[in-house]
């Protein structure tokens, strides 16, 4: 079912005329409202002045780089931020999800694969928690409201992305139970994803630099080996 052409605004960025053209026509076929800019200067600007829902985000572009996009974004918003790359730029993947990219797609790639990623990133970022889970939890300093999907530690809220907020919300609402990595990705990102443990072990690492109070040793997002994760209520 295609939604309303009004309730999701994205943005495209891509310096390829043909890619700008392929992706907005097929996002709008799904009925997707969407913003295009061929420089990272354009996209900052134009995120900036009417918020996006999602950003899909080549990495090579003129002038400021999709890398550095990606970090001036991640200052002030935490809108989902799918990255394209070409073949062979794995380690320009990696430095991408460093800077808070939530996913990537390889050129070329197939508008059913992207419109699908696009469908994820929006649930992980507007989807509501089932009625029977808790409103709120509370762990040591840190303390997550469910309903407004708000985290503080220490009393400060703190910034999550979509993405690590999902982990989050899925390691405590199975608190003190080992979580594998399959069960993760498959719920964060979804069943196609279960293999992508360095994926995942690149979230974890974010997130427990911004909950944890010493991320060198976790006290809270514990490392099962070889098996996955657990959220550990302290004693």
């Amino acid at each position: 079912m295609k939604q309303p052409a009004s309730e999701h605004l994205i943005l495209i960025v891509d310096d390829e005329p043909e890619i700008l053209r392929a992706v907005r026509a097929g996002l709008r076929a799904q009925g997707y409202e969407t913003e295009t800019a061929s420089s990272g200067e354009e996209a900052l600007r134009l995120a900036s002045g009417r918020a996006p829902h999602l950003v899909i985000l080549d990495l090579m572009l003129p002038g400021i780089s999709g890398i550095d996009v990606c970090e001036r974004l991640r200052e002030w918003t935490n809108v989902p931020i799918i990255v394209l790359s070409a073949l062979g730029q794995e380690r320009q993947k990696v430095k991408a999800l460093d800077a808070g990219a939530d996913d990537y797609l390889t050129k070329p790639f197939g508008m059913d694969e992207l419109t699908a990623r696009v469908r994820a990133a929006l649930r992980r970022q507007t989807g509501a928690l089932p009625e029977q889970q808790p409103s709120s939890f509370t762990a040591d300093d840190v303390e997550i409201d469910f309903a407004a999907r708000i985290v503080r530690k220490a009393k400060q809220e703190i910034k999550l992305t979509p993405i690590e907020y999902e982990i989050l919300r899925f390691l405590t609402q199975n608190a003190d139970r080992v979580v594998t990595h399959r069960q993760l990705l498959s719920t964060v990102w979804g069943a196609e994803y279960s293999e992508e443990t360095q994926l995942l072990r690149v979230h974890i690492g974010h997130l427990r630099q911004k909950i944890e109070t010493n991320p060198s040793h976790p006290r809270l997002v514990i490392t099962e080996p070889g098996v996955g994760y657990r959220f550990r209520t302290p004693d």
